[in-house]
């Protein structure tokens, strides 16, 4: 993501098209889970501390609590979305797993991704997770759009990588091949993402290259964005290659969407921790080694058939 420095993150390698889950018509035209920041329990992960070999790498503070309060946009299926009450998905199966290492919950709290960083700076959430690319932006509190310092940055903790693609009606009835077939058209899509920035340089592009300005459509949700696709007020959503592989295989029994073209800018997604919280980073990077190794990260990436955006190792702010 090129937009500001608290978008969702997207981008990438091809990844596995994703397994269908049947959740979701309903989910995208109905953008389940609140978008608001409510501190709202998505659902929590359950773990054991008496059988967490790496407890005692987190704060004392956080051992003792037993718990990490998440921040998280929970309506980006399937890396997390509600269901039954509970979110669910690929953030969150991934946390639980963590959470065995580490003898804690995992607490997921609903808001507006593009809110996420301000929460975590005050003290609201722990850690964030969201599908959030880690950027050096990002890493240096930088609007992207500006340029200008916002805030105090955070670290990130990889552990997946994804990209950007566009999703268009099924059939493609308006020939969009890449961002180029963009040029002067409607394109619906969550604000304060990657997607954003991504669209509004092509829009720069188009531009300079004589061309009209792509006709920019922002929401608070992704699912409200993929309505106006759906009813043909957009000719193209931008969405992380997991989301957008997920809706075209869903929505509408897979008659709704498609995605078309490569993937956009490749790279990984982190969990957000406060620039100060060294020791909680530390410890998350040690689970996410742990999990790695011991197989279960593979599992959980198997479950969702989403195995080619596997790392094989877990960076501190390895984003660029």
């Amino acid at each position: 993501m090129t937009a500001s420095s608290t978008r969702r993150t997207t981008a990438r390698t091809r990844i596995a098209a994703v397994g269908a889950i049947a959740v979701a018509g309903a989910l995208i035209l109905t953008g389940c889970g609140d978008q608001t920041d409510k501190g709202n329990d998505g659902g929590s992960t359950t773990s054991s501390t008496a059988s967490a070999p790496l407890a005692d790498k987190l704060p004392a503070d956080i051992k003792k609590a037993g718990v990490i309060k998440v921040g998280s946009d929970i309506a980006y299926p399937p890396v997390e979305y509600m269901e039954g009450g509970k979110a669910v998905g690929i953030d969150p199966d991934i946390a639980d797993a963590l959470g065995k290492q580490l003898g804690v919950k995992f607490e997921f709290q609903n808001g507006k991704f593009d809110n996420l960083i301000v929460g975590l700076q005050a003290k609201r959430f722990q850690v964030l997770m969201s599908a959030m690319n880690d950027t050096k932006d990002r890493q240096n509190g930088i609007d992207s759009d500006t340029g200008k310092k916002v805030g105090s940055g955070v670290d990130f903790v990889d552990y997946f990588t994804a990209g950007t693609s566009i999703l268009v009606q099924k059939g493609n009835p308006k020939g969009i091949k890449s961002l180029d077939d963009l040029c002067g058209k409607v394109v619906a899509l969550q604000k304060g993402t990657t997607s954003e920035g991504i669209a509004k340089a092509q829009s720069k592009k188009c531009t300079k290259d004589g061309k009209k300005a792509i006709d920019l459509q922002t929401f608070d949700t992704d699912p409200e964005a993929l309505l106006r696709l759906k009813q043909g007020a957009s000719v193209a959503d931008l969405n992380d290659f997991p989301v957008a592989a997920y809706n075209a295989k869903t929505s509408g029994g897979g008659k709704d969407f498609e995605v078309v073209g490569d993937q956009i800018e490749a790279g990984p997604y982190g969990i957000a921790v406060g620039k100060e919280n060294t020791q909680l980073r530390d410890a998350l990077q040690a689970a996410m080694e742990a999990i790695i190794k011991n197989g279960d990260y593979t599992k959980i990436l198997q479950k969702w058939n989403v195995t080619q955006g596997a790392v094989t190792e877990s960076k501190t702010n390895g984003g660029s």
